[in-house]
């Protein structure tokens, strides 16, 4: 299979903005996921290696610190335009690492433009405020001043599912918060990361600032549990995330994990078609493999028979191949091993009394686009995080009963709600224990500018530009008392 543009057997790591190579033979093999050839090497970052970022990115927080915002804001934009100008090798390396279908890939480029632009802009509205504070005689003659300043050195963990766009909604609020970070790719994709290091390495950032790290677990630890690190921004699956959190000791922790999406489409949606088109596309883009993937699908009774039948013709039509045809709809699972956790939990739903739609097969790493119905609650597939091209069905006449079946998960990041009823909207909105309610589309859907995360398994904390910056600063108060003292001189 040929990449669009020049392969490198070996990227290098990234230690205080410069780029460190290891040999190919000490380097870690980035795999193909399509065929399991070895696509190229990404160098290894070793203990020591670790042990400089740390000790750099502390020595940069002062730099970044007083770095103006307006100079925050042209790095930001720079990285964006550079990431627009690399976009084909850029989604090429993602087909090949992740397994993602080419468009998607070009989608995820493309958000990451998005999300680089609008944390430039959001570099330069990091405010406070002017309160007055004489709120009883006591506090007579005070007012205050609040401003937010950089928390300091963070320590960045993102998935293989989106490692761009994940990595720019950790990046890109750090630049514009004034802080240096070290990054810690998935040991699955770390090829893309050591991508964004180069386009990092371009940019007037104060040395120290940044570190890109492809590691092991065991040398990872290094990062996460040094005192230096004041915050860990962490991305990935709800047991490591909560472990991460229990031994973080003092230091701040966000966490965004994962979620057993809801889809509830009510009797007054009027527009079949679109919500069909839209939960197929929910459930089985990237192979299912988005912690907002749609897995658990609510259809009011009266439309069932019909959401059915249109969820399995479109289903049957869905494309499965290699990632960079551009046709390919669905690709390969990021390993065959998760293929067959997914084949397993799917064969125990069948066992439980399930029944199979459409799909339902494996071939290696890819995994058929599969909806099931009657699913037991008690099955793995009803209550955890299949992270796989499976959804399934079920009937409900209730509106409010509905919603307390969606609210019966671990999880709460997000749901979607197909309704005409704007009452319901508000319902929904109200009463769903979840980070976000979207309306008339899928849980699936994402504006990298909003406040994004979830409640319960699904994490704390919230992602969206200006939401993070919020993690990524300290908020500091100067109390003004006025004296008199100038006024016989005014």
């Amino acid at each position: 299979m040929a990449f669009r543009g020049v392969i490198k057997d070996l990227h290098p790591f990234f230690v205080a903005n410069k780029p460190i190579f290891t040999s190919v033979k000490q380097g870690m093999p980035v795999h193909n996921k399509f065929n399991g050839k070895i696509a190229t090497h990404v160098s290894l970052a070793d203990a020591q290696a670790i042990k400089t970022a740390v000790s750099k990115g502390v020595a940069a927080e002062n730099a970044m610190r007083e770095l103006p915002s307006f100079q925050r804001k042209e790095i930001l934009l720079q990285i964006a335009n550079e990431i627009r100008s690399r976009e084909d090798e850029l989604a090429n390396a993602l087909a090949l690492e992740v397994g993602k279908p080419i468009r998607d890939a070009k989608v995820e480029v493309g958000r990451a433009v998005d999300t680089f632009t609008i944390a430039a802009e959001e570099s330069v509205r990091i405010g406070g405020d002017y309160s007055p504070m004489d709120i009883s005689v006591r506090n007579k003659g005070f007012s205050g001043i609040t401003h937010r300043f950089p928390i300091g050195l963070i320590s960045m963990i993102v998935p293989f599912n989106f490692p761009i766009n994940l990595a720019a909604h950790k990046i890109g609020p750090a630049i514009a918060a004034g802080c240096p970070f070290i990054l810690k790719p998935s040991e699955r994709t770390p090829w893309s990361a050591t991508l964004l290091g180069e386009i990092l390495a371009k940019t007037s950032l104060p040395e120290g600032a940044f570190s890109i790290l492809p590691t092991t677990l065991e040398n990872a630890k290094l990062v996460s549990e040094s005192n230096d690190i004041k915050l860990i921004s962490f991305t990935g699956s709800a047991e490591v995330g909560w472990k991460i959190k229990s031994n973080s000791g003092k230091k701040r922790v966000t966490l965004e994990l994962g979620g057993n999406a809801a889809c509830v489409v009510d009797h007054d949606c009027k527009n079949l078609d679109l919500a069909a088109d839209r939960i197929v596309f929910g459930s089985f883009y990237q192979s299912g493999q988005s912690c907002i993937s749609v897995q658990r699908i609510y259809v009011h009774e009266k439309v069932y028979d019909s959401l059915k039948q249109k969820l399995v013709e479109r289903t049957k039509k869905l494309v499965k191949g290699d990632p960079l045809d551009p046709n390919t709809f669905l690709g390969p699972i990021i390993s065959e091993q998760e293929a067959k956790r997914v084949e397993n939990w799917v064969n125990e739903a069948v066992q439980g009394g399930a029944k199979i739609v459409v799909g339902g097969k494996r071939d290696g790493s890819f995994y058929d686009a599969t909806i099931l119905e009657n699913v037991a609650k008690t099955t793995a597939l009803y209550c955890k995080e299949v992270f796989g091209p499976v959804c399934f069905l079920e009937k409900f006449s209730d509106f409010k009963g509905v919603c307390e079946a969606v609210n019966d998960s671990a999880f709460g990041l997000q749901t979607g709600v197909f309704t005409e009823n704007l009452n319901k909207a508000f319902y929904a909105f109200k009463n769903l224990h979840v980070g976000g309610v979207i309306i008339n589309d899928i849980p699936s859907a994402r504006v990298d500018s909003q406040p994004y995360g979830g409640i319960k398994d699904s994490g704390l904390g919230r992602e969206g530009l200006k939401y993070a910056i919020e993690d990524f600063t300290e908020i500091k108060v100067m109390l003004l008392k006025d004296v008199g003292i100038l006024h016989s001189n005014l």
